[in-house]
């Protein structure tokens, strides 16, 4: 036995998906930028290596708008330091990541109020005020 075998090696393979994945996001924003459509890219369907994922993020950097969804487990929507590119991550109620997409917009369609939800509002602020709310009290 020689002392090599004494040493620990740890092997990691790369995919090397990270910078085409850039260019990807790149392009996406070019076209957002000339006013056509938004990107979704899942990330969770592009094969990987370990520590791919983080690298992604830490090239995106962080920007100034981060928000948090809490319904059926959490979803956190995160700015990159590139406005127009958000990570959004979906958490189970375990908070194990079920999903994860860089969405290229103007502003993640989660953001959006859906017209059925503006609906209920209505509805209910409609209540609000048949009810009395903001009158003057004497």
């Amino acid at each position: 036995m020689s002392g090599l075998d004494s040493i620990s090696v740890n092997v990691e393979t790369a995919t090397g998906n990270v910078r085409p994945l850039l260019y990807e996001i790149q392009h996406a924003l070019r076209r957002l930028s000339l006013g056509e459509g938004g990107t979704v890219i899942d990330l969770r369907s592009l094969p990987l290596a370990p520590g791919e994922e983080q690298q992604l993020e830490d090239e995106l950097g962080q920007g100034e708008i981060c928000a948090e969804i809490d319904a059926l487990g959490q979803t956190t929507i995160r700015e990159s330091s590139y406005p127009g590119v958000w990570l959004v991550t979906h958490r189970n109620t375990d908070q194990g990541i079920i999903s994860k997409f860089i969405e290229v917009s103007f502003c993640p369609d989660l953001l959006k109020s859906q017209m059925d939800d503006i609906v209920c509002g209505l509805d209910r602020f409609d209540d609000l005020l048949e009810n009395g709310a903001g009158q003057v009290v004497e």
